[in-house]
């Protein structure tokens, strides 16, 4: 079976972990509360809200029970301002809560637009990406990022915008990235059998469950990057002479 289809990860992957952990993170922290007081009032906004005070009743981490009883039972504490504290503590816990995700996008689609932030990918890849769709690989995203913050991140990176290049985007909302369920749905969505897809990521846990789900897996292994052991999985750290094909006819003969 020929690979068809290329899904990639993001952070660690074609973006440097740095960029999201020193840029994205302290910006969508340092502007949540301003964010949450200009459009507490907007209904999406609402509804995010709801489901985040809903995550921290239930969140078990011991310094999120500390800042519920200390903000929210009293009540003497406007709710966005305690919600946006919860949210800072997120966000340094690098949870990955959806309605956290899409808060984040939304800050960063000012922030990209106002010309705060530029994303810098991974020096090989602009150039990677645009080679393998010249050739016919179809390209999809699959991030804890949401999807709207997948998109504004390739669409104002260093080369310019790359979004025109990438056919599928898929966040959390398909499913945990740790699922080999997860990439089963991605496959049936892109209209494909698994074994056509060949993922990249930077977390063995991801590519082990992709590799249940039937699909070929590449480790990335980037400077910086908190995982550097790929276990069994074959690494890359530069897709300037990757050929997607190649990779599952190696495999083939091992």
């Amino acid at each position: 079976m020929a690979i068809t289809h290329v899904l990639l990860d993001i952070e660690g992957t074609t973006c440097p972990v740095s960029f999201v952990a020193q840029v994205l993170f302290p910006y969508a922290s340092a502007q949540m509360g301003s964010y949450l007081q200009r459009y507490r009032n907007d209904p999406e906004v609402k509804e995010l809200l709801l489901a985040v005070d809903e995550a921290w009743r239930n969140d078990n981490n011991a310094d999120a029970q500390a800042l519920w009883q200390r903000l929210r039972v009293p009540g003497d504490v406007p709710a966005e301002e305690a919600q946006t504290a919860y949210l800072q503590q997120l966000i340094q816990r690098d949870v990955k809560l959806t309605a956290l995700k899409d808060l984040q996008g939304r800050i960063w689609k000012y922030g990209y637009g106002s010309g705060d932030i530029r994303a810098t990918l991974f020096e090989d890849v602009p150039a990677a990406l645009q080679r393998w769709s010249e050739a016919g690989f179809t390209l999809g995203v699959y991030s804890s990022g949401s999807v709207p913050a997948q998109q504004l991140l390739y669409g104002h990176c260093q080369t310019g915008d790359l979004t025109g290049l990438f056919s599928h985007w898929f966040d959390t909302k398909t499913g945990i990235k740790q699922s080999p369920a997860s990439y089963t749905s991605i496959a049936t969505q892109m209209n494909v059998k698994p074994s056509e897809v060949l993922f990249i990521s930077d977390a063995t846990a991801e590519l082990k469950a992709a590799s249940e789900a039937g699909m070929t897996v590449l480790f990335s292994d980037r400077e910086g990057n908190p995982e550097r052991d790929a276990g069994c999985f074959e690494r890359i750290s530069d897709y300037r002479r990757l050929d997607p094909s190649d990779v599952i006819k190696r495999h083939a003969t091992q």
